[in-house]
């Protein structure tokens, strides 16, 4: 059985690994965005104790409908209903604008299922992470402020999932406010 669970998260490794293998990822030095997916399930294997193999491979998946060529129906045979069920749980609808899409993230966030919002609270942990040490650069500080707080309005709705995964965000969010009111305070000039 334990082999067959690693076989399918190495298997959901290489699939994301050929679907975001063009894609980089909006920070400074533009990485490879592979290395998002794989920061979530580590998040979830190894800071949050989750084991689960449909929580390891939906987290690895998470973004390739969303932001691939690939297909709910392929997610499905090639990894199951349940895997597919989850990764459509946390996929954004993209044929909206950008404000909707992050608005609905936030109103929806309290109706995923359990396994949905242990993705969602490590994908948010990753993001917040990423922002801190590398931010894009044409990003403003009051921008990066805003998503900082977007990122808080969405797992607002979902505490009480994983105690560990909370505290770690909440660290993130602190640190990134405290950096960034700090480089937005130090632009501004003070005319007392």
């Amino acid at each position: 059985m334990y082999s067959e669970q690693i076989g399918l998260i190495l298997r959901a490794l290489d699939f994301a690994a050929v679907k975001h293998r063009n894609q980089r990822r909006k920070n400074q030095e533009a990485s490879p965005y592979i290395n998002h997916p794989i920061t979530i399930a580590n998040l979830l294997w190894n800071a949050a104790q989750v084991t689960d193999p449909v929580v390891i491979v939906g987290a690895i998946l998470h973004d390739t409908v969303e932001d691939t060529d690939a297909t709910f129906e392929e997610l499905e045979q090639e990894f199951g209903k349940e895997v597919q069920s989850l990764v459509q749980e946390v996929t954004d609808d993209k044929s909206l604008p950008k404000q909707k899409r992050k608005q609905l993230q936030v109103e929806h966030a309290a109706h995923l299922s359990q396994r949905a919002k242990l993705i969602k609270l490590a994908d948010k942990i990753s993001n917040l992470q990423d922002m801190i040490a590398s931010p894009p650069h044409d990003w403003s500080s009051q921008r990066k402020q805003e998503y900082f707080e977007w990122g808080k309005s969405v797992i607002d709705k979902i505490r009480g999932t994983h105690q560990g995964l909370e505290t770690i965000f909440d660290e993130v969010y602190t640190q990134g406010i405290a950096q960034f009111s700090n480089s937005s305070s130090e632009n501004t000039v003070d005319f007392y």
